[in-house]
């Protein structure tokens, strides 16, 4: 069976790790020097139960609450990671800003879109509790994670649980409902 190529945006606050986390899946390690994002695209494979998959990551850059969605975000993307750090309520408040501009841009109710708390490796300084997030994410109907990048700490769940989402959201030609004309 080829590889199924999967398109997945990396979004969130500014300094959350949105790129860390994308550097960690795809080549391993952990980056600690920090550029601002422009914009980066990641590529790899992956197999998620016994599916091939080629992954390309787009890491966005940091979204604050005034931005504008930007439309390319919305259009051949399968699914969404949206990131915010454990340690910053205001990264928190902005991904359910851009969650809210995701759904509107793309006139839909639900989109395959995995929450994630990075930083746990910084848990002294914690401002956003465990339960908070999971809360956010059952509203969403999304995956939720808590990963720490610097760690590798549940980074390939992330993508992982995401691919798992938009085979469920895609489901297979047999289940799409048919219109029979008689």
């Amino acid at each position: 069976m080829p590889p199924k190529e999967r398109n997945i945006a990396v979004m969130g606050y500014r300094s959350v790790g949105k790129s860390s986390l994308s550097i960690q899946f795809v080549e391993g390690q952990f980056v600690d020097s920090y550029d601002p994002t422009i914009e980066n695209t990641f590529s790899t494979h992956t197999k998620v139960n016994s599916q091939e998959y080629t992954v390309k990551l787009i890491d966005t850059a940091g979204q604050d609450e005034y931005s504008i969605f930007p439309v390319q975000y919305s259009m051949d993307f399968h699914g969404y990671v949206l990131v915010y750090s454990i340690t910053s309520q205001k990264s928190f408040e902005v991904v359910q800003i851009i969650y809210e501009k995701l759904l509107d841009v793309m006139g839909k109710k639900y989109v395959p879109v995995v929450l994630v708390g990075n930083k746990t490796d910084l848990h002294q300084e914690r401002t956003v509790s465990t339960d908070e997030g999971k809360k956010l994410a059952e509203t969403w109907r999304a995956a939720f994670l808590e990963t720490s990048a610097k760690q590798n700490e549940s980074v390939g769940d992330i993508f992982q649980q995401l691919l798992i989402l938009i085979e469920n959201e895609n489901g297979s030609p047999q289940e799409k409902s048919s219109c029979v004309i008689s």
